[in-house]
């Protein structure tokens, strides 16, 4: 494993970080969830990403108890607030009452007294941006969380909590958390030479968009049995890209460029995304513990530039760039 700087904090991050949404609680068993932490531990990983939301708290509480025993120092656990986490008008989003009681809760589910990162899962246009600053700033000083990221949120968003915190003394945000994918790449005009400027690092999710980039999901076959896109609730996030003919025969032709390298197609997705000095980690999910052991081999890979031109003329227009296409809810209290 080898490791690299959050943004230009002082914070060291395993370059491949193991996150849990849509499986921790929900989709595996919490043996298997179990078996799947120990492979990440057992490969080097240190860096572990979830949130309030994911499985409605579930996957936290399971993360928790999969990484007791662990030296916790040895360790960096994010979490994130903004979704809803109850029925109530102040139970989502970033006004302060939701980010204290949300840090709170997500505290006592992962079995911890602080947060390494805590992030805002999405911009919160129904708060005042400075109420949502303070809040995280007044965490920091009580020691619940030790640096503050976003999620999903735009160029001119990030832009503007940098100024507040600049202006009122706060600590700045120190990392983003985007889709990032030889896929979607709508981050690179905007958000990325923001964040190189200011010394905002990305942690990315979605290497392997969702499967997509693995190459099991074969143009004018069956869906595989047991896969995200077979199943009800997960499934709904790949339909697009599972019914893109075209795009599922480009991936195939990306299968002999990463045989060429020595990879897997998996291995070469997630070593694409790390390419970008940008990127501080690369967030990868599994529901297997062979899925871990395969993705994290990446890890430290270096791709040359032809082979970064070969994928880029395999993909052509199947490739999202624009930056429109990162989106918050208009009205979360709605």
């Amino acid at each position: 494993m080898e490791f690299r700087h959050l943004g230009n904090s002082g914070l060291m991050v395993s370059e491949i970080a193991y996150g849990n949404w849509l499986t921790h609680g929900s989709q595996i068993e919490e043996d298997t969830a179990h078996a799947c932490v120990r492979a990440a531990l057992d490969a080097g990983v240190t860096t572990f990403d979830t949130a309030d939301v994911y499985a409605g708290g579930k996957a936290e509480e399971v993360l928790g108890r999969a990484l007791r025993g662990e030296r916790r120092d040895g360790l960096e656990i994010f979490s994130k607030v903004f979704w809803p986490m109850g029925e109530g008008r102040n139970d989502r989003g970033l006004s302060r009452k939701h980010i204290i009681r949300g840090a709170e809760d997500s505290l006592r589910r992962l079995g911890t007294d602080y947060l390494d990162l805590y992030q805002a899962h999405r911009f919160d246009y129904s708060t005042p941006l400075e109420e949502t600053m303070r809040a995280f700033e007044d965490l920091v000083r009580q020691g619940k969380v030790l640096y503050v990221g976003v999620s999903e949120w735009r160029a001119e968003e990030i832009e503007q909590a940098l100024k507040i915190a600049d202006e009122m003394g706060f600590d700045r945000i120190v990392s983003s958390q985007p889709k990032y994918n030889m896929l979607w790449r709508v981050i690179e005009s905007e958000v990325v030479p923001l964040s190189e400027r200011e010394g905002i690092g990305q942690i990315v999710w979605s290497p392997i968009d969702g499967g997509i980039l693995t190459g099991k999901y074969k143009p004018g076959q069956e869906l595989p049995a047991g896969s995200r896109a077979a199943d009800p609730n997960s499934g709904r996030f790949l339909r697009d890209s599972v019914e893109d003919q075209v795009l599922l025969e480009r991936v195939q032709r990306l299968e002999p460029l990463a045989a060429e390298a020595g990879l897997s197609l998996a291995q070469l997705a997630v070593a694409w995304v790390l390419q970008n000095p940008n990127v501080s980690a690369a967030i990868i999910g599994a529901s297997r513990p062979e899925q871990v052991e395969d993705n994290v081999k990446a890890a430290g890979v270096r791709l040359d530039a032809d082979l970064l031109a070969k994928i880029d003329e395999v993909l052509g227009d199947s490739v999202q760039r624009d930056p429109a296409l990162t989106k918050s809810p208009e009205n979360i209290r709605g």
